[in-house]
């Protein structure tokens, strides 16, 4: 049962001027085709070949014979998620009871943001800022590499990659102004708000 590398949610260029189409061309046709076809060749014909790519990421976590392995599957639901997260026209805030937990949880939607930012411009090199609910209240994360919220038990809701193949070729080294630029101009409020749990 082969994990499908998913097609862009939207055209390459919808998310002009802000991330470009060649940015979304080599980061979705080649880097995320990669670890989709590493991931498959991987556990071809294998125990894990008929399971969801979620259980495989969170049984083998702690595999140090996995590591590989880990990766490339990690990576590869990373990303799905991850395009889900953006939209043209995105940005803005959240309404409706996702807004609610973020006041709630965070004190502020400014409060969010300001722990968002903090958590994807600190993590060292490459990896991940997430939102996330873990125990029923909403937090933000950042994980190293391919790792993700999954295997720690907790809900994705947000994502937003801080690998520099994300955002080097519009954004050269400046990963701050990426991530503000994420924020104001990308996120997908309404795709964040279908993964709170009810």
């Amino acid at each position: 049962m082969a994990y499908e590398l998913p097609p862009l949610p939207y055209d390459y260029n919808a998310l002009d001027p802000y991330i470009s189409a060649k940015t979304l061309e080599f980061h979705h046709d080649k880097h995320h085709a990669a670890y989709v076809s590493k991931y498959n060749d991987a556990v071809k014909d294998t125990p894990l070949d008929d399971k969801p790519i979620e259980e495989v990421i969170k049984s083998i976590f702690n595999d140090a014979s996995k590591t590989g392995l880990f990766n490339n599957a990690a990576q590869a639901w990373n990303h799905s998620f991850y395009w889900n997260c953006m939209k043209p026209n995105g940005g803005g805030q959240p309404s409706g009871a996702l807004a609610d937990k973020i006041n709630a949880d965070f004190g502020s939607f400014d409060a969010f943001v300001s722990a968002f930012k903090e958590a994807g411009a600190t993590q060292f090199g490459s990896g991940w800022a997430w939102l996330v609910v873990d125990g029923g209240t909403l937090k933000v994360t950042k994980t190293l590499n391919a790792e993700n919220p999954l295997v720690f038990g907790q809900t994705p809701l947000l994502t937003m990659d801080v690998w520099e193949h994300a955002y080097y070729l519009d954004f050269q080294n400046k990963r701050p102004d990426y991530i503000d630029t994420f924020i104001k101009q990308l996120i997908n409020w309404d795709f964040v708000a279908q993964q709170l749990p009810a």
